[in-house]
């Protein structure tokens, strides 16, 4: 199956998916059972299938063929090259591919003037009148191949401007562009260029990084600390005629090794195979110099040679123009698509179905309690009426004065529960502060200042280093204080389900642990801009004022995702709290009103104990349509989650069926 195949498939399944959570809400909501933790939980996962998107980035070194490679696999459909992949350097800035319904299809490019400038590429992405904008029209294909060239143009400087700009090193002069006849020099126009158009394989979430040369890769570091670890697939080209060369394996060393450890998607591609056809030669000949031209890239790069893989993007993109299906398998081009779509999209959804699977365990247990403590506040009504069949009026005066006596003080009982919550606050308040942006600026603040003093930064490593330590310190700080939190709410919890029969469970453990492998990761990936190799770059102050400000955005977005997670664990808590609190005294109400009505007449009984008994009825028939529901999305959630009514490790929570059993509700019927 090819990658587009694969990729209509995969986003019919985010669809269905969302539209199953979809009616498990409202169906939730029409039986009041969506409180504030459940419904955040639900339209988190339901914007995550909804929004969900699939980058795969190619990187290549110049005249790779890595152009030619994205109009095969993606843009064959329009009959004619979209990408700008012909002789040369064709893509000079990295440019990215994909879809927002809120722009119109357009071009957007970034002048690269905007490097002398101290904002990042975040920042610029949030200033569109920056950019230079092109509209494009998605249904002319020569149109839209010619605004696209426009990411190709160039721009020629003096090599003053060349080095403030990034592009001139006088500490390695062989990687610096050749001068002109007129003593200038070749630069990139534009600094990154946005492409939004509705290609169906975009409108579904795919995004494509199309990123140019070794040199300009090394003057964006945002480029690998910020988008390549985002990429889902990282695709790196090779020339099949050249193999890995030395460029090739600086650019594998310095941007994309540290990068690919996080990716169990890696593949190399081996571009232009058709350069080996040789008429002169027999097949078993190529075949053989393709296959140890595979085999050696893959021990120069340190992988598998499976991982290796042979094609000829030219013929791939000509012969599906000409549906020609003996020049699409002589390309190999659907040996990449393959390994694209069971990697990458395969692996992607393993992921999102993982993380449906765990909220719906969450869910489960979430709403059960729900409904586990209606059903047996019922049971206890149902006991409480059958105790007055044959009692007089005096009998029932005392009950109902019992009733208010046990409402009074469960009222009372607020100012304690409000005592633990202004703890429970306060000891939130101080995760929250851990995890938030201030805090986060003061840890980077010394390593910001070492970066912005001027000339060689000497001992800028270990700045580094230590901030990293710090950050690490500072989030088991969180870990210990959100632990805090999670012991005091389930000693409140226990306290609860014992002396008023709740049934509160705590959300899972707060795992913010996770997100220090994230520091590791990126601390990582900086690590390669701060040695030796990058000394003379560094006290470029520019330069240098760039990477303190990818480390920054790349870390507040590490940051702000614990700090979301701590603020979901919240929800679940509290709403539970608040649910359960709220039917507490719904229920004494109902108790209160069941009395007066048999006190006001003598049929009143049997009729309050019919409905108790049909109401028990509709919430058995809801707790298996519950368990139907989630057991939908996706089919893998019903046999891993929690069943409702299971045992439960709190004291005062037996399972529906054996409260119901013990409290006698058949008897009672």
């Amino acid at each position: 199956m090819s990658f587009n195949q694969e990729f209509d498939e995969h986003s019919a399944w985010r669809q269905a998916h969302e539209a199953k959570l979809a009616a498990l809400a409202e169906w939730l909501l029409a039986r009041d059972l969506l409180d504030a933790g459940v419904r955040e939980r639900l339209d988190r996962l339901r914007e995550q299938l909804r929004s969900d998107k699939v980058m795969v980035a190619f990187v290549a070194e110049f005249s790779r063929g890595k152009s030619e490679l994205i109009n095969a696999v993606f843009f064959a459909g329009y009959g004619r090259r979209i990408m700008p992949a012909s002789a040369g350097r064709t893509t000079m800035c990295p440019t990215e591919l994909g879809y927002d319904a809120e722009v119109p299809p357009c071009l957007r490019l970034l002048p690269i003037e905007t490097r002398l400038q101290p904002q990042s590429l975040l920042e610029w992405r949030s200033a569109p009148d920056q950019w230079e904008r092109i509209d494009l029209d998605v249904n002319d294909p020569q149109q839209l191949a010619r605004a696209i060239e426009k990411v190709a143009e160039v721009r020629h400087v003096s090599q003053d401007e060349a080095r403030a700009l990034g592009f001139w090193h006088d500490d390695a002069p062989e990687d610096n562009p050749l001068p002109g006849p007129d003593g200038l020099l070749e630069v990139p126009r534009w600094r990154h260029a946005l492409i939004n158009m509705a290609h169906p394989l975009l409108k579904q979430g795919l995004v494509i990084l199309d990123t140019p040369g070794l040199n300009a890769i090394g003057a964006e570091p945002e480029l690998t600390v910020s988008l390549l670890p985002q990429a889902h697939a990282v695709v790196f080209i090779l020339a099949a005629d050249a193999g890995v060369s030395k460029s090739d394996l600086a650019m594998w060393r310095e941007h994309l090794a540290p990068v690919a450890e996080r990716h169990d998607s890696r593949l190399v591609v081996l571009n232009k195979i058709d350069t080996l056809w040789d008429e002169l030669s027999t097949p078993a000949y190529i075949e053989a110099q393709i296959q140890r031209q595979r085999e050696d890239s893959a021990q120069v790069l340190g992988l598998q040679p499976q991982q290796v893989i042979a094609v000829s993007a030219q013929k791939g993109l000509l012969a599906k123009v000409r549906n020609d299906a003996a020049l699409l398998r002589e390309s190999r081009l659907s040996d990449l698509e393959t390994a694209l779509a069971e990697d990458v999209l395969g692996q992607r959804r393993a992921i999102l179905e993982a993380g449906v699977v765990a909220s719906l365990q969450t869910l489960r247990a979430e709403v059960g309690q729900q409904l586990h403590a209606r059903t047996r506040e019922l049971v206890e009504q149902v006991q409480e009426l059958e105790a007055l069949r044959g009692k007089n009026g005096t009998v029932i005066r005392q009950m109902r004065l019992r009733i208010e006596q046990e409402q009074a003080e469960f009222d009372s009982s607020g100012a304690r529960i409000q005592a633990v919550r202004s703890v429970h606050l306060k000891l939130l308040k101080e995760v929250f502060a851990l995890l938030g942006s201030n805090h986060l600026k003061a840890e980077m603040a010394q390593f910001a200042a070492a970066l912005k003093q001027p000339g060689i930064k000497l001992g800028v490593k270990r700045v580094y280093t230590e901030a990293f330590d710090r950050l690490r310190t500072g989030l088991r700080l969180a870990q210990q204080k959100a632990q805090e939190v999670q012991d005091m709410l389930g000693g409140t919890f226990r306290e609860l389900n014992a002396e008023f029969g709740f049934a509160l469970q705590l959300p899972d453990r707060m795992y913010l642990e996770r997100f220090a492998d994230e520091l590791d990761l990126i601390e990582r990936n900086h690590l390669q801009y701060l040695g030796l190799t990058n000394v003379f770059r560094l006290a470029q102050p520019e330069f240098a004022d760039r990477l303190a400000k990818a480390v920054v955005s790349r870390l507040k977005t590490v940051y702000e995702s614990a700090s979301n997670e701590v603020e979901l664990w919240n929800k679940s808590a509290a709403a539970q709290l608040d649910s359960q609190l709220r039917e507490r005294r719904k229920n004494f109400a109902r108790r209160i009103e069941a009395v007066h009505r048999i006190q006001q007449a003598a049929g009143g009984l049997d009729e309050r104990l019919g409905e108790l008994q049909q109401r028990l009825q509709q919430l058995e028939g809801e707790r298996d349509a519950f368990l139907a529901l989630t057991a939908q999305v996706p089919e893998a959630a019903a046999a891993q989650a929690v069943p409702l009514g299971a045992s439960s490790d709190w004291p005062g929570a037996p399972s529906v069926a054996a409260g119901a059993a013990a409290d006698g509700v058949a008897d009672a019927s």
